[in-house]
């Protein structure tokens, strides 16, 4: 059985005899080549038991299609991200498919890994906390939380309810940069999350009903990583939050998710998922059809892993700065200095030039974990 046999997942359907049944069943008969598809640092078994562990926390993914919940799980492993409990990423029912919903404390840990940043973390401000903002040409950002007998910190009740969150970063030479998000700001993006909305059309309760704090903790980090160096890996976890924030489908292809090709179009004006259309106005299968690309005017791209990107109104080989990148990519032999020139090049990039360039590093990443 080769890797093959994972693609193949997607073509067969619920008909055929030799289709495992429900998501459990496929992940034990897929066990071993799940161990090839993932990268070399993560360990197959115990990326199965923490699988089979979340998905039987959630029993409506039992109604998914298990190859969307082994898709979403696949994904989180190619990232580096566990599903479950530690909440660095999740897998939440949407219709008959499995979101991959990544959680702060996951966002957290991608930017550690892009080599860039030494340190990120995130705090909830209370209205009976010091807290102290400056900005200008001076900025700084002082908390000090109310505390009680021996300088330890109060109860939340105490310390009274929530007025706001900020998050920062630490780089490797010791400079900082944070944001600081004040509780209606954060209100504003929740309620116009279309998920909250759908929630509340539908009288459920919403994670931001149940946990506002974490939420707004993941929102300040989530605003934060936009002025950060990003990885492909924290890349691709802030597309798949972004499409669930916007209540849409993230459409993970079993086959992409394998090679590593999944990377979803952000619009950088709007902020938003590119829509996935075929000619005829059906959503597509990403990766396998042709897409509309932001700033394409009309004209299709194709999504398929090949380096040919938008850089107008047609369709063009690469830039000539992007070549350069791609060439000194293929004399790389470490993945730390693969992930060097990545982290240094996606800053002057966007839209297709920034996907072509994620495809291309995703391609010497693998060829380079092949010789390890």
């Amino acid at each position: 059985m080769s890797l093959q046999a994972l693609k193949n997942i997607n073509r067969s359907t619920s008909a055929d005899a030799e289709q495992p049944k429900g998501f459990p069943a496929m992940l034990e008969q897929f066990k071993g080549e799940i161990a090839r598809a993932l990268p070399k640092h993560i360990n197959p078994d115990r990326m199965a038991r923490i699988a089979l562990t979340a998905f039987r926390m959630t029993p409506k993914l039992g109604e998914c299609d298990p190859r969307s919940v082994f898709a979403a799980v696949i994904q989180s492993s190619q990232m580096g991200l566990e599903v479950g409990l530690m909440g660095e990423a999740h897998l939440v029912p949407f219709g008959n498919q499995c979101q991959l919903i990544p959680g702060y404390t996951g966002l957290m840990k991608l930017a550690r890994q892009s080599g860039l940043v030494q340190d990120i973390y995130a705090h909830e401000v209370r209205v009976n906390d010091d807290f102290t903002l400056k900005l200008g040409m001076e900025r700084s950002l002082d908390h000090d939380p109310l505390t009680t007998l021996g300088g330890f910190p109060a109860a939340d009740d105490e310390r009274g309810d929530v007025a706001g969150f900020y998050a920062v970063a630490v780089f490797k030479d010791g400079s900082r940069t944070f944001v600081a998000m004040g509780r209606k700001e954060i209100e504003k993006i929740r309620d116009n999350s279309r998920g909250y909305q759908s929630a509340k059309r539908y009288k459920k309760e919403s994670v931001w009903d149940s946990d506002f704090t974490a939420m707004g903790l993941k929102t300040a980090i989530r605003r934060l990583c936009k002025y950060l160096p990003k990885s492909p890996e924290l890349a691709s976890a802030l597309a798949l939050d972004a499409v669930a924030e916007q209540g849409k489908a993230q459409n993970l292809n079993l086959t992409d998710v394998i090679e590593g090709n999944y990377a979803p179009i952000i619009d950088d004006e709007t902020g938003e998922i590119a829509e996935s259309k075929t000619e005829a106005g059906k959503q597509s299968k990403p990766g396998v059809d042709q897409v509309d690309v932001a700033g394409a005017t009309g004209k299709k791209a194709r999504t398929d892993g090949a380096s040919s990107i938008v850089t107008g109104p047609s369709i063009h080989e690469p830039s000539t700065k992007l070549k350069a990148i791609f060439d000194q990519m293929a004399t790389i032999k470490s993945i730390e200095a693969l992930d060097e020139i990545y982290v240094r090049a996606e800053g002057d990039l966007d839209g297709a030039e920034l996907e072509a360039l994620m495809r291309e590093y995703r391609k010497v990443k693998a060829a380079i974990g092949s010789l390890i």
